[in-house]
């Protein structure tokens, strides 16, 4: 008699994130820029269900967030904390938090489009960045996730420029849509 066997290849898109970390400006809380006010944090529309809901499906979550404005003096280290203490108080824990506070000509490895923040981050956890997840606003976003071998996921806001639309290799409508690709 014949067996039959199947086998079953589960693609990346398939398989359930090691982590998945999100950009925080306008994408997790509507962007102030160089925000050093924890009053002024607001969080954009359905994050903390989002988040909670990954939190529930036990996927580690952590933000990943360009900060120039430290570089840049305006906003200090303290502030910056305060900032992102108040991000966790309106929105829940997260596992790790990966800032860059560089400029732009700063070279450093770790301001997206880089893929620096998303390897620390990853590192941090201790699971491959390979086997990660990234959901940002902007093209940086998902060109750091690439860079790093990750899988990234574009939620447009009005900001997102056209041409990062159409270079995102994956994009969805909001955090919640973003959510259920990742974990259906």
């Amino acid at each position: 008699m014949h067996r039959m066997t199947w086998e079953v290849r589960l693609t990346r898109a398939d398989r359930r994130p090691a982590a998945v970390f999100f950009d925080r400006d306008d994408t997790l809380v509507h962007d102030v820029p160089y925000n050093a006010d924890p009053a002024k944090v607001l969080p954009v529309r359905g994050a903390r269900a989002a988040l909670d809901r990954l939190r529930a499906a036990g996927v580690p979550i952590g933000v990943v967030s360009n900060q120039s404005g430290v570089a840049r003096g305006l906003i200090g280290l303290a502030d910056l904390r305060a900032v992102n203490a108040r991000v966790e108080e309106l929105l829940g824990p997260f596992d790790v938090w990966a800032v860059c506070p560089h400029g732009a000509a700063d070279g450093c490895a770790c301001r997206k489009p880089e893929p620096g923040l998303v390897l620390r981050a990853a590192g941090i956890l201790g699971v491959p960045a390979r086997e990660c997840a990234v959901i940002g606003d902007i093209g940086a976003d998902v060109r750091a996730a690439g860079a790093a071998g990750a899988r990234g996921i574009l939620v447009p806001t009005p900001r997102t420029l056209p041409g990062e639309v159409a270079a995102a290799p994956e994009v969805a409508a909001d955090l919640a849509a973003a959510v259920e690709r990742l974990i259906g």
